[in-house]
């Protein structure tokens, strides 16, 4: 059971957390909220780690660009919710978060990196003092690409 000094971090933490705006985040929040009455929620815009493509008619004048500013197409979402006691495996976890943002996954949403964890496993995880990083920077596409000079 999750003490009552830790769910007033984890509050606080939240509140703290949800710096992130624009229209995607946004649905992407209110339907995480809606679905999983989150004891943490996060969600990162993490766009301005990748690449997009472009490409004109012939190969050689094909590259990669940093994505606008304002992008909202790659995102992590941390969620804790007691809605996850049930969810046995990880996969099972991340099913119940897809299926939520369905829309958005199918949408404008390129990539999501899911963290999906009950409020005791967060709290091992506050305990530990362990952090919840970035994902790691886009290296194009599979990262078979030559690298731009």
């Amino acid at each position: 059971m999750l003490s009552s000094n830790l769910f007033r971090r984890i509050q606080i933490r939240s509140i703290m957390s949800n710096n992130t705006s624009g229209p995607v985040a946004d649905a992407i929040k209110e339907k995480l909220t809606a679905a999983f009455t989150p004891l943490h929620l996060e969600v990162r815009n993490e766009s301005h780690m990748h690449k997009i493509f472009h490409s004109n008619s012939t190969f050689s004048r094909s590259r990669f660009d940093n994505r606008p500013k304002g992008s909202e197409t790659h995102f992590k979402v941390i969620v804790v919710s007691t809605k996850f006691n049930e969810a046995r495996t990880p996969i099972a976890k991340h099913r119940l978060v897809n299926d939520v943002l369905r829309e958005e996954v199918a949408g404008p949403v390129h990539a999501l990196s899911i963290v999906a964890m009950t409020p005791e496993k967060w709290q091992e995880t506050l305990e530990k003092g362990e952090m919840i990083g970035a994902s790691p920077s886009c290296r194009g596409g599979d990262g078979s690409l030559p690298k731009r000079n």
